[in-house]
């Protein structure tokens, strides 16, 4: 059990339910300030949500972009400052004129844990208060059952914490909680995965056991949700107020940020673009439907399109590494055959975002994931989609960016659902 200056003030009974219904994250009290009281209101969690995202900053800047009077930012940072969550230093110009001082966030005040739970890999960072990631750590799975999962995201909570604590003494002592990304529709206020295609999981609590095994506060998400808040806050989302991230690679995933707000829908399935039915005789998908957008462009469709076009002389692709190689550089049939894979599954996500773009007029699509490396194999034949479906201006609308994520930047985002909880930031 991991206990320290994070305090579990919910333990059983009324309370462990109120703290299930916010995502496991029970809520907590930060050496002695009751987070509620530290950061009560909602402006002073733009105020530290502003100066994690652009800091050092000035606390007239902060007035200025948050439309506020300095009295009102004079009057609000106390405890801020007391807590020690943020702190003040003073600057002095080249030139002439009175030394300035900025407002930055103290990083070292808590660390932060991040846990992806993939199909066949659990990967888990450990990041300071500004979400700069301390260490990282992964661990293959032998199968995806929720037991053998969450069994791996605590070994490797308890394994990251003790290796920080060798230069931070009092990082065991300062841990602010758990962030968890998992594939599917999940329920972030009860805490709980409804249904996980890929992991083959259906309402599966995840926050309350790993609560209870690790003694941390838990907050579980999306995993491309989590991509987008990292996005928004340190990445290419940065002053955009509507995006999507679209990952690529086992499946097709999207996160969505819509004027400002994480956007997950009525029940957590927002986003569900990898479930777009877009061919009724298509393949099978993973779901148990026929067509879906992750059936025509996921690594498994590519891969299925290469074994099916190759004649029984070829061996069989054996993964999307190969599958990788022989398109860029393999001869003969087996490069034709890979790189027509790849362009229909481009074809195929093209469709798929030409639809977003129409529904919600985007500012910017974030391609991410594991199967972004392969985007020069797709990416002509998505981006010709792209433009031949989208309605209007659509796709002249929406700038496309590519984001090849490391598996330690899901785990950062799921580090950062923590953060936000904490200080009840807003994404905005």
């Amino acid at each position: 059990m991991m206990h320290g200056h994070t305090e579990l003030v919910c333990t059983s009974g009324r309370d462990a339910a109120a703290a299930t219904r916010t995502g496991g994250m029970r809520r907590m009290s930060l050496s002695g300030h009751p987070v509620q009281d530290l950061i009560g209101e909602q402006t002073r969690a733009e105020i530290f949500a502003l100066v994690l995202t652009a800091g050092p900053i000035s606390r007239t800047g902060l007035a200025r972009r948050l439309g506020l009077a300095p009295s009102t930012v004079t009057r609000l940072l106390p405890p801020l400052l007391d807590g020690d969550y943020l702190r003040e230093t003073e600057t002095v110009p080249k030139g002439p004129g009175r030394p300035q001082r900025f407002l930055e966030v103290n990083a070292e005040r808590h660390v932060v844990v991040g846990v992806k739970i993939g199909p066949r890999l659990v990967s888990a960072v450990l990041t300071d208060m500004a979400a700069n990631v301390l260490a990282r750590a992964e661990q293959a799975l032998a199968d995806s059952t929720p037991a053998t999962a969450l069994a791996a995201a605590a070994e490797l909570t308890a394994r990251l914490v003790a290796e920080t604590a060798a230069e931070r003494p009092h990082a065991a002592d300062s841990v602010l909680g758990i962030g968890v990304g998992v594939s599917g529709h999940v329920d972030s206020a009860a805490g709980v995965c409804r249904y996980s295609a890929i992991l083959d999981w259906q309402k599966v609590a995840v926050a309350e056991p790993l609560s209870r095994t690790t003694g941390l506060p838990v907050v579980v998400n999306n995993d491309v949700n989590t991509l987008v808040v990292a996005e928004r806050w340190f990445g290419q989302g940065r002053d955009i107020d509507s995006f999507a991230v679209v990952t690529v690679g086992s499946g097709i995933g999207c996160g969505l940020l819509l004027d400002g707000t994480l956007y997950s829908g009525s029940s957590g399935m927002a986003g569900e673009l990898g479930h777009l039915p877009l061919d009724p005789r298509g393949p099978m998908c993973s779901c148990g439907r026929r067509g879906c957008l992750e059936a025509l462009a996921s690594e498994g469709a590519v891969l299925r399109q290469i074994r099916d076009a190759l004649p029984p002389t070829v061996a069989a692709c054996p993964d999307i590494a190969t599958a990788m190689a022989w398109a860029r550089n393999g001869g003969g049939a087996r490069q034709a055959v890979s790189r027509s894979a790849f362009a229909e599954a481009g074809t195929a996500l093209g469709r798929g975002l030409a639809g977003l773009c129409n529904l919600l007029n985007l500012q910017k699509i974030i391609i991410a994931g594991e199967g972004a490396v392969a985007h020069d194999l797709f990416g002509p034949a998505m981006t010709t989609a792209l433009r031949e479906h989208a309605f209007s201006e659509a796709a002249h609308d929406c700038d496309v960016q590519l984001d090849p994520v490391r598996d330690d930047l899901w785990a950062r985002g799921a580090a950062c659902l923590v953060i936000r909880e904490t200080v009840r930031a807003p994404l905005s």
